[in-house]
């Protein structure tokens, strides 16, 4: 249709935008309800398993998984540094069997963040590739070297657990503080890195240094990792979580393995954690743009702190 001279023309492109709005509206509605089903789901299904298992399941477990998983997808940190030592303080654990159950727990929950990321494209394979070189054998041997000591001196090799943990944690609270305040310059920071040899034996030898704590005291699988790979490597942030993340799955695997055929793993305290910790960690991922991050992991620092010192007092 042509234009009359001296009429303004008319556009009807114009019309389109209450169309898309309403589209926008209907998919934030829709997705809304989504997780409102997902989440009755679940619930569903927890009342079912705890109908079906009865005494096997403990509730307090799954309330305890439920916060820290919540805290865990607020703050991004690992939850094992947290749930070994609630595990052994309000629950009354021992090491071994607080460590093995925390592993286990935690690869699972790890799980879900390594394929996020590896669908996010922000994974470093060749990275992640020499981390588990170093990191799942010197797992194993941690792991090895406490049922080793468990066999030779028995219920006494609890008080030297207690202080390995009581340091882990320590260190890991540090850590956290250092991350919170430890800025990067992001300009000279790119997504992929060349490792040239003198840095594979040093990631190698990062990977071993990390597995064996791991496998001693489940604590540091994500915080001691993250915090090197964030200083010594010049990759993206992004790409320092998952790569972080994606290694630390096949680390806490390879331990809660090894921990498993020791004996050292109760597998209903597991499923009762998990029942908790999944919505939780849901639900934190969700928040974690609305709170303030720096202060919370400062917080949890705190909090770690006094659990190592706890653990010292219990040796």
């Amino acid at each position: 249709m042509s234009a009359t001279p001296g009429l303004p023309v008319r556009v009807p492109a114009a019309t389109t935008a209450p169309s898309s709005s309403l589209t926008g509206r209907t998919a934030a509605f829709g997705g809304r309800h989504l997780w409102w089903l997902a989440g009755l789901a679940w619930a569903a299904l927890t009342v079912a398993a705890y109908g079906v298992a009865g005494g096997h399941l403990n509730p307090y477990l799954s309330l305890t998984g439920l916060l820290i998983g919540f805290l865990v997808g607020l703050t991004g940190m690992g939850g094992g540094a947290l749930m070994t030592p609630v595990l052994i303080i309000f629950f009354g654990f021992t090491p071994t069997l607080a460590v093995g159950t925390d592993v286990t727990y935690a690869a699972i929950t790890k799980t879900f963040g390594a394929w996020r990321h590896w669908r996010l494209g922000s994974v470093d394979l060749p990275l992640v590739l020499y981390l588990a070189l170093g990191s799942v054998p010197s797992t194993l041997a941690g792991v090895g070297l406490v049922h080793y000591l468990q066999t030779v001196y028995g219920a006494q090799l609890d008080s030297l657990l207690y202080r390995a943990i009581g340091v882990a944690l320590v260190i890991v609270g540090v850590t956290l503080v250092a991350r919170s305040v430890v800025k990067t310059d992001s300009s000279h920071r790119r997504d992929n890195i060349r490792l040239s040899t003198r840095r594979k034996i040093f990631t190698v030898m990062l990977g071993a240094a990390t597995g064996f704590v791991v496998g001693l005291t489940s604590v540091g699988s994500g915080t001691f990792l993250g915090m090197f790979l964030l200083t010594a490597y010049p990759l993206a942030t992004s790409r320092v979580v998952g790569t972080d993340v994606f290694q630390a799955a096949i680390l806490l695997y390879a331990t809660a393995l090894a921990q498993a055929s020791i004996g050292n793993v109760d597998l209903w305290m597991v499923a009762a954690l998990l029942v908790g910790s999944i919505p939780g960690i849901i639900a934190g991922s969700h928040l974690t743009i609305r709170t303030p991050n720096r202060v919370l992991r400062v917080c949890l620092a705190a909090v770690l702190l006094l659990s190592g010192i706890v653990m010292f007092g219990k040796a």
